[in-house]
């Protein structure tokens, strides 16, 4: 995960090795499995900057709206994935969340995706607005390179 000196976590990174649970009858990840780690790196980026704070200060939270993938190519077990996680855009009650995993070895992209997240009201369940608190640490970023 790499951060600043200066700012938040514009681009959330981390590592891990793809485990055998991933793996299905075809031997590569399944498709299924990117969007479970999609949804992981987004909270534990969200965690790590502080967003557990504006949830409770605001009585809400986030919900996965609408998910996309691109698959470029399998991972297999054992293989070294980075992921990376940023956030593309952030709306009155929505944030459009992208993702790219690349594996270590070889430096290629294997699945490129975003998510489209919702800030909800947790004792209406209906949309809220994105508190002004929430662009300071969980900043707009560009695609990296």
């Amino acid at each position: 995960m790499s951060e600043e000196d200066t700012g938040p976590i514009r681009i959330f990174q981390k590592r891990f090795t793809v485990p055998r649970t991933a793996i299905d009858r075809n031997g590569h990840v399944n498709n299924v499995v990117y969007v479970q780690w999609m949804q992981d790196l987004a909270i534990k980026h969200w965690q790590t900057v502080g967003g557990e704070t504006v949830n409770r200060d605001n009585a809400a939270t986030w919900v996965a709206r609408s998910h996309h993938i691109e698959y470029l190519r399998p991972a297999f077990e054992g293989d070294e994935l980075e992921a990376l996680t940023w956030i593309s855009n952030l709306r009155r009650v929505r944030s459009l969340r992208k993702y790219t995993f690349r594996r270590v070895g070889d430096k290629q992209i294997i699945a490129r995706g975003e998510t489209d997240w919702v800030f909800i009201d947790v004792q209406s369940g209906h949309p809220k607005p994105i508190p002004d608190s929430v662009p300071a640490i969980l900043p707009i970023s560009p695609d990296p390179a």
